[in-house]
């Protein structure tokens, strides 16, 4: 079998690394940015940090800022108006997964202007030119969107989330610098770390893993057991962001290549009809998942244990696995995610219209165990 890893050209790491960006402009020839980010960004001058470099080296730039949450095919047609009317000649991306999502579509339909209506991006287009090149700074670990060649965009019409995947959307260069992650809140803090080891533990098991993929994600998964509750407890722990910030490249790097499973199917269908922030969803629905996936991966659950610092030794396949499910929903808990769908303002008749898009997402069909939509109903009231 052939396998196909898709990477940055260039990645730097590291606080302050945003200090690189007049030498990674220099080196890509261009002259005018338009800058991707979000007004809660600017209002708390997390954008700034970025933007004052430009200022400060005369690379000229406009901005960008009218991204949302869950990033809709309006904000999309607004950047690309943004980008027309800047005269810029490539992108900077400032941000969690909405406003590089936002970016990477807005450098796609710019170099394939076929696909203007955004929705024909859905799934896998045949895009035929390279995205205007992007330099992505992102301000959340969790998303992992500088180095994937995935983006989502929700679909207003439909009220739902088109998975995007294109090989090239993926940002020219990736700037991780964990100094932009200080001033995340705790709960934005936690729903992302959660949002990057679902990304780490569905890479591991989806079907298209493999041993490159493996060893990524193993070590995501690692670091994230170690770091996040640093993370989320003390904002400013320098270790613990910047291996916040690196884990959740590393597990990024991996599933952007050999795809995801049933927490994502289910998770992007509540955020397309309820709103509720990618992270939360993911972080919610994963220990049950787990749970309904473990007849399929008993030869890979306890490494996710070990990874997470569970002694294994003794104990059964199955015991092992169980292990690592408990250690998941303990970690879950522990940062404080919400453990039920009715927390989120979710209720029993809703459930048959998530699952309606769960069974049609793009992610479902990488899970490691077969599923039907009965399958799913039950699994969304099973944490209800």
């Amino acid at each position: 079998m052939i396998q196909r890893f898709i990477l940055n050209e260039v990645s730097y790491f590291g606080p302050g690394s945003r200090s690189v960006l007049p030498e990674v402009v220099a080196r890509l020839g261009k002259s005018k940015a338009l800058v991707v980010t979000d007004a809660g960004l600017i209002k708390f001058g997390v954008a700034a940090m970025v933007t004052d470099i430009l200022d400060s080296n005369k690379i000229a730039y406009d901005v960008f800022s009218d991204v949302k949450p869950n990033p809709t095919v309006t904000n999309v047609k607004n950047g690309i108006e943004a980008f027309k009317a800047s005269g810029a000649d490539f992108l900077i991306a400032i941000g969690g997964g909405s406003a590089i999502d936002t970016a990477k579509a807005i450098g796609i339909v710019v170099n394939n202007p076929e696909f203007a209506d955004i929705v024909s991006l859905e799934g896998v287009a045949p895009t035929k030119n390279k995205s205007i090149p992007m330099i992505a700074l992102p301000t959340t670990a969790g998303t992992a969107a500088e180095t994937t060649i995935n983006y989502v965009i929700i679909d207003e019409e439909k009220q739902k989330k088109m998975v995007c995947v294109d090989p090239n959307d993926i940002p020219a260069v990736a700037i991780i610098d964990a100094e932009l992650m200080y001033s995340l809140p705790k709960g934005l803090t936690a729903a992302t770390g959660m949002d990057a080891l679902t990304h780490a533990i569905e890479g591991y098991i989806t079907k298209g893993a493999w041993s490159m993929s493996d060893m990524f994600e193993i070590e995501a998964i690692r670091m994230i057991s170690r770091h996040l509750p640093n993370a989320v407890e003390n904002p400013t722990d320098a270790e613990a962001r910047n291996g916040m910030a690196i884990a959740q490249y590393i597990a990024g790097m991996a599933f952007s290549n050999v795809g995801l499973g049933l927490v994502h199917g289910m998770a992007h269908p509540m955020g397309s009809l309820f709103d509720v922030p990618h992270g939360v969803a993911n972080a919610l629905l994963l220990p049950t998942i787990m749970e309904f996936n473990m007849p399929a991966c008993l030869n890979k659950y306890p490494d996710i244990a070990r990874a997470m610092g569970v002694n294994t030794d003794g104990m059964s396949a199955e015991d092992a696995s169980k292990a690592a499910v408990e250690a998941v929903r303990a970690l879950s808990i522990t940062v404080g995610i919400p453990q039920h769908l009715s927390d989120l303002g979710i209720t029993q008749k809703d459930i048959p219209a998530l699952a309606e898009q769960a069974i049609a997402d793009v992610c479902t069909p990488g899970n490691p165990r077969e599923v039907t939509i009965d399958d799913i109903k039950a699994l969304y009231a099973k944490v209800l």
